[in-house]
């Protein structure tokens, strides 16, 4: 069985994160199936980072140009957002992270909880091939920075790799 250890508070994101990596290592040991880890890094990541208000994935099925949510922590959210749309859709369209200070000033955005004030989202790419997206909301206007972006993306590649076996 799986348990957390808390994280001590610092100010120092690097090691915040990688004290994180070491814990998500710890949960994807031996498991390999893509639902089961996504649910617990959203979790995981919804318990322990600060001030978000929604962790969680959308996927992007074969042969389809919409994301559809996948396992998340927080309010119900949107169920389906075509590529090219919103932060997450945009995200896969350009194939790169896109980091929003405050979501209202991001064109298109799409508002699934009126609370999010800022958002971080990382492609899933694999093998050169989009399989959607890990997205971070804030409640907070500038809560993710360039740390955080480093932290999660190597969070991501984590979660990519416990896909194979």
């Amino acid at each position: 069985m799986f348990d957390t250890t808390p994280i001590a508070p610092t100010d120092n994101k690097p090691v915040f994160y990688r004290e994180l990596d070491q814990q998500l290592a710890s949960l994807f040991e031996g498991e390999h199936d893509a639902v089961a880890n996504a649910a617990n890094m959203s979790a995981l990541l919804f318990m322990a980072m600060p001030e978000l208000n929604w962790a969680g994935f959308y996927f992007l099925p074969e042969g389809k140009d919409v994301l559809v949510v996948g396992p998340f922590q927080g309010k119900p959210a949107c169920v389906r957002i075509p590529i090219g749309k919103g932060v997450c859709g945009t995200a896969v369209a350009r194939r790169e992270t896109i980091l929003v200070a405050d979501v209202h000033a991001f064109p298109g955005h799409i508002a699934c909880d009126a609370a999010s004030q800022s958002e971080l989202v990382v492609p899933l790419i694999r093998d050169g091939k989009v399989l959607g997206v890990l997205d971070l909301d804030s409640p907070r206007a500038g809560r993710f920075d360039a740390d955080d972006q480093a932290g999660i993306e190597r969070l991501v590649a984590r979660y990519l790799d416990s896909l194979a076996g």
